[in-house]
């Protein structure tokens, strides 16, 4: 009997060691989420595509986000096609995005047509370059001042996007909408995304940027995350003042996301979307929404400022960047745009596991 118990236990013990052992690689199993930068990160250089891509290489990104069409030579197919062979070369993936395609935003420019050849020319270059989307961006926080406010903003961006749904769609591109530059809150960008139909549209997602419309990222990423597809993405200090709180963009690991809670989250809402950093340090803006007429041109507050001010509360003072005037400044905030891009890199990939490179 006592051998009987013990054979049997034993067995049982087996098979519910094999039967926990999926669960156990699912637990630990966690998807590798590609890491890149977006070239505004070193806008300070000027480099075009090819020493963007050598650059990008060389600090170790699976990923390159182009997120300007000034940064191409040429935007002929043989070029473009050019500047994609050399990509694939150096093992990155491309990304590709331009600005505004409103036609009524203050940041609108023709340089590219009307919005609609904007978008259907940056389709074209995005599938020719290999690049699964195409940036665009609304506008910024002035746009709220514009005639019907922002909501007028969005439907005329929604009404591009509809007019060259059938373009995306035959490229097979779909189109990332940033919230960019404090014009729409993370719940008005998933309206204009879902308006305009998540077959063709998602987003690009700015954590850097929701701190200007007053949110949390980690709340951000709760909104945003299930329609994202791209991203630009930086740390930040945010600081309690009199009147309400100033933001200063940080290098990843310098500022109050917690980036190990972030990666675990974004494996879980958008693990096939790289995380792509856009540093854009040094900078001060104040936000003096304490005040009331700051929320003039706002159709309603964050549900959830009240954990927007709770990172306000553990937030730092930082001094502001300034780079030496003459030709010694430009050297020196070159300097300073690459080693906050580098810094953002290895912390990423060492600190917190991000990365497909060894």
């Amino acid at each position: 009997m006592l051998r009987r118990t013990f054979i049997q236990s034993t067995a049982a013990a087996a098979t519910a060691a094999i039967l926990s052992r999926p669960r156990l690689l699912a637990a630990s199993a966690a998807p590798k989420i590609a890491l890149g930068m977006d070239n505004y990160a070193v806008r300070s250089l000027g480099w075009k595509a090819p020493q963007l891509i050598d650059y990008a290489a060389a600090i170790k990104c699976d990923t390159l986000f182009i997120s300007d069409l000034d940064a191409f030579e040429s935007l002929d197919d043989a070029a473009l096609l050019t500047v994609r062979r050399q990509a694939e070369d150096a093992g990155l993936a491309l990304y590709v995005g331009s600005w505004s395609i409103c036609p009524t935003s203050k940041t609108f420019k023709k340089t590219w047509g009307t919005a609609e050849e904007h978008l259907r020319l940056g389709i074209r270059v995005a599938k020719t370059l290999g690049s699964p989307i195409f940036r665009a961006v609304l506008g910024n926080m002035e746009d709220r001042k514009t005639e019907g406010g922002i909501q007028a903003r969005i439907v005329d961006t929604v009404a591009v996007l509809k007019a060259c749904r059938a373009d995306a769609l035959k490229a097979g591109i779909k189109i990332a909408i940033e919230n960019h530059g404090g014009d729409m809150h993370s719940w008005e960008c998933r309206q204009l995304i879902e308006t305009a139909g998540t077959d063709f549209v998602g987003c690009n997602i700015d954590s850097g940027n929701a701190a200007w419309t007053l949110e949390d990222p980690t709340d951000v990423l709760e909104t945003l995350g299930p329609v994202t597809i791209c991203s630009s993405l930086r740390d930040q200090q945010i600081w309690a003042t009199p009147e309400g709180a100033t933001v200063q963009w940080t290098a990843c690991g310098e500022g109050l996301i917690d980036w190990k809670a972030w990666a675990a989250r974004w494996a879980q809402l958008c693990p096939k979307v790289p995380i792509m950093i856009e540093t854009i340090s040094g900078a001060q803006r104040a936000f003096p929404y304490k005040q009331s007429d700051f929320w003039k041109y706002y159709d309603r507050r964050p549900e959830k400022l009240a954990k927007f001010e709770a990172l306000a509360g553990r937030g730092k003072p930082l001094t502001a960047f300034k780079a030496p005037a003459g030709p010694e400044g430009k050297k020196a905030n070159q300097d300073y745009q690459k080693s906050e891009i580098e810094k953002s890199i290895t912390y990423l990939r060492k600190e917190i596991g991000l990365g497909l490179k060894t």
